[in-house]
């Protein structure tokens, strides 16, 4: 199947000079890197190798990935590789899915405080969810569950929201039995809110206190800590959503839906349309009117501007663990779990070597062979000459 026509590469390559001549002082060495990441990616300045058919003599060049977590290309192995490990954790009940977001106010302050603002809210939502769950009054049980961030809206503004998978039902405080959801109901969206909205603010301060938060350009008064005090003040006057969307159907929906969402980048490839007179237009979907499909037409300066508002911090960590699921205790209680729903144990794969065939390792999670000769479909590509990188950019970041 041919990839799409235009590629953000496209517009990287083309405008990305003149973007950074303009804006080189204000752009974080992240962003730069992400930049020379997707400009280089799968081009001869990478290197790569020459591949023949062995049937019918057909020639092609590989060159190689970038493996940037930001790259629009380098997903789709990443997330066959993250669908695989998850398989083991499915449980044979109903699974939920709950967003949180944050006010237009509190995204102002995350985007210069990325790292800071991003940890807290992985902290206040696991939190939020993991005290109602615990309430008697509410399931009374410890659950388990993973949170995907996202940054960006359609129109790739930025829109920092977490996506949490849970599982429909947790262990008991003894852990002798599984207390399962209410069919079709995990938890009350109100009082998740309510909680979620003060445990933010609470860690926010302290992040103040601590020294931990800097101000600039048009949030610069907030390093005065009455000026903070008001606007934290705003803040939790205002509603802050948390929603529930519809229930998955069941454990084997769950990897497939949510794998579109644990490696998902600002914007895809096959969303933009034409790159034309300095302008990009790309599709998007009007949330505000009922998800209705549009087309956004930018300047190429401003769409660069907004992919580089996700770049997130080096070594920063997107999807986390929590409950039975957190790292710590995850083998014993996922046991324990498939014990109590009278599971059988999964099957577990054989660990792939980190110096395996990538073709090989492709084919077995995605089920598409890259080895198949595209022109006459019998032949096998065999490696016939490597080519050597042009040179060695500093770009890998897999985290």
């Amino acid at each position: 199947m041919a990839g799409p026509k235009l590629e953000v590469a496209d517009i990287f390559r083309r405008y990305g000079q003149a973007y950074r001549e303009m804006h080189g002082p204000s752009m974080s060495t992240a962003q730069r890197r992400v930049m020379t990441a997707i400009e280089v990616c799968r081009t001869a300045a990478l290197g790569g190798q020459i591949e023949q058919c062995d049937s019918c003599g057909q020639r092609r060049i590989c060159y190689r990935s970038c493996r940037n977590r930001h790259c629009p290309k380098c997903q789709s192995l990443a997330r066959a590789e993250w669908i695989e490990h998850r398989q083991a954790e499915l449980l044979n009940c109903e699974y939920f899915h709950v967003v949180f977001t944050v006010p237009d106010k509190i995204a102002a302050i995350a985007y210069q405080n990325k790292d800071v603002v991003y940890s807290i809210l992985f902290q206040a939502t696991s939190e939020t969810l993991l005290t109602i769950a615990n309430d008697p009054k509410h399931l009374g049980a410890e659950i388990g569950f993973f949170a995907v961030l996202h940054s960006w809206g359609s129109s790739l503004l930025h829109h920092p929201h977490l996506h949490c998978v849970v599982p429909g039902g947790g262990l008991s405080p003894d852990g002798a039995r599984w207390i399962p959801c209410t069919p079709g109901f995990f938890l009350p969206v109100r009082v998740l809110s309510l909680l979620f909205r003060r445990l933010f603010v609470e860690h926010l301060q302290n992040a103040f206190d601590s020294g931990k938060l800097r101000f600039f350009s048009t949030l610069e008064t907030l390093g005065d800590r009455r000026e903070f005090a008001r606007y934290l003040e705003s803040v939790s006057k205002v509603k802050w959503v948390v929603y529930a969307k519809r229930p998955f159907a069941g454990p084997e929906q769950v990897l497939d839906y949510v794998g579109r969402y644990t490696h998902r980048v600002a914007i895809s490839n096959n969303r933009l349309l034409d790159i034309e007179g300095g302008q990009v237009s790309f599709r998007y979907k009007d949330y505000r009117n009922s998800n209705q499909a549009k087309t956004m037409t930018l300047s190429t300066e401003e769409f660069i501007r907004r992919f580089l508002l996700h770049v997130l911090p080096r070594g920063f960590h997107r999807i986390r663990y929590y409950g039975f699921l957190g790292n710590r205790f995850r083998r014993e209680k996922l046991a324990r779990c498939r014990q109590l729903l009278s599971m059988t144990l999964p099957q577990v794969s054989p660990t792939q070597s980190a110096d395996s065939d990538y073709h090989e390792r492709h084919e077995e999670l995605t089920g598409t062979s890259l080895r198949i000769c595209p022109l006459c479909h019998h032949g096998h590509m065999v490696v016939v000459e490597l080519l050597q990188p042009l040179r060695t950019p500093a770009i890998k970041d897999s985290s």
